[in-house]
């Protein structure tokens, strides 16, 4: 049995339903992937995060490189032993983070030099370096190193970044063809931080923490149909992937270009690999780019805007502080099965987000992955119904008409 596959069935259109086996499991597709930025989907353990829906978790490679760093996770066992999580994990290369966190970055051929935003020291990233600091911290799916570029950008700017990308994944395959076939021999130990001798009793071969690994190409070029087109092409003409990514989308751009570019994109990557459309969580995005192809999803909009005091319902956002939820006995959502939803009613939340309390945040985040899962979860069931046209135009129907009016308690 391969340590990575995809197959799918019951399609409507060019939504699809599928399974994506690695090897800590199968995850069930379309999903969606809760952000761990530091190794932790914040303020929730990894068993509220699975008691949620999800099958699958990301974790940032730039922010784990600097703290606590990608050596010291390898030697604790890799990112599975570090964070408890037994399930599938996929890591960000951290380019989005170098290109959008960094104090000071400059951009070459050869990769970025960056300072860090922690501290202000220097570091490089190259294709090489990222896929070894990948390998250490041992997720099944790794994203190769990319240039990112600002919503907007002009075909030009947009050509430059998209080829230095597809320069960059050949790279990103050479070291990681390397580092796979050294996995599979007597893997080197690795050096000990001399602030942290205690960690040679932990010490893990590198073939320990990651026996298997897929990696995952980007596809990029802005809104400008060309590019996509020619990126996809140029991944495709690489080699073959155990997945594609779609990156550079939700950065700014209008929703209908999104859509746009994602319908350009559909038709050039394989029908047989799973498609990850990267930094993509809003409820309705994840709809419509389920009607587009796109099996997996990740996005720190849930937990970030819960603990902003935004909650996703049905009708939309809703705005815990709103003063009419004041004597709201609701749930936040009916039916929705997260401890939120189960234990504690609208007015109540309002109360702990009025007073600063952060229970109420970690529980709005809570209910807010548990919203995105549902979604995906009643995605896959109408596609194995049948019934997934009408269950998504009904869907955004409602989600589009933006009821944010809070009815009063009868």
């Amino acid at each position: 049995m391969p340590d990575f596959s995809f197959r799918t069935s019951h399609q409507s259109g060019a939504a699809r339903l599928g399974w994506f086996e690695t090897p800590h499991g199968t995850v069930e597709t379309p999903t969606f992937m809760p952000v761990g930025t530091h190794g932790a989907v914040r303020t929730l353990s990894m068993s509220e995060v699975r008691a949620a829906g999800a099958g699958m978790v990301l974790a940032n490679a730039y922010h784990l490189y600097l703290r606590p760093g990608d050596m010291m996770v390898r030697a604790l066992g890799g990112l599975h032993a570090f964070t408890r999580w037994s399930g599938p994990m996929l890591t960000d290369s951290g380019g989005f983070q170098v290109f959008s966190l960094a104090k000071i970055r400059t951009v070459s051929e050869d990769g970025v030099e960056f300072r860090s935003h922690i501290d202000g020291s220097l570091h490089q990233y190259t294709p090489e370096s990222v896929m070894r600091v990948e390998r250490n911290l041992g997720a099944d799916v790794i994203m190769q190193l990319d240039e990112l570029i600002a919503a907007g950008a002009d075909i030009a700017t947009s050509r430059r970044a998209m080829e230095r990308s597809l320069r960059w994944l050949g790279r990103c395959r050479v070291e990681f063809d390397r580092l796979t076939r050294e996995g599979r021999g007597a893997a080197p130990s690795i050096e000990i931080p001399e602030d942290a001798p205690q960690l040679a009793t932990h010490n893990r071969a590198v073939d320990e923490v990651a026996p298997t690994q897929a990696l995952f190409p980007i596809v990029q070029g802005g809104t400008h149909a060309e590019l996509r087109r020619a990126s996809a092409r140029g991944i495709l003409s690489a080699g073959e992937w155990h997945g594609v990514a779609i990156g550079g989308l939700s950065v700014g751009e209008a929703k209908t270009a999104m859509h746009a570019t994602l319908e350009v994109c559909e038709p050039e990557l394989p029908r047989d690999k799973p498609r990850y459309l990267m930094g993509v969580g809003f409820p309705d995005d994840l709809v419509e780019g389920v009607r587009r192809g796109i099996d997996m999803y990740d996005c720190i909009a849930p937990t970030r805007l819960g603990h902003d005091g935004t909650a996703f319902t049905p009708d939309g956002k809703l705005q815990i502080l709103k003063s009419s939820l004041r004597m709201d006995r609701r749930p936040l959502v009916e039916g929705c099965p997260c401890a939120c939803c189960t234990q504690y009613d609208r007015a109540y939340m309002r109360h702990m987000f009025s007073c600063g309390e952060a229970l109420g945040m970690r529980l709005l985040g809570l209910h807010n992955v548990t919203f995105l899962c549902n979604i995906m979860r009643d995605a896959r069931s109408a596609l194995r119904s049948g019934n997934f046209e009408s269950w998504s135009a009904e869907w955004l129907r409602r989600y589009n008409a933006g009821s944010r009016k809070v009815a009063p308690p009868a």
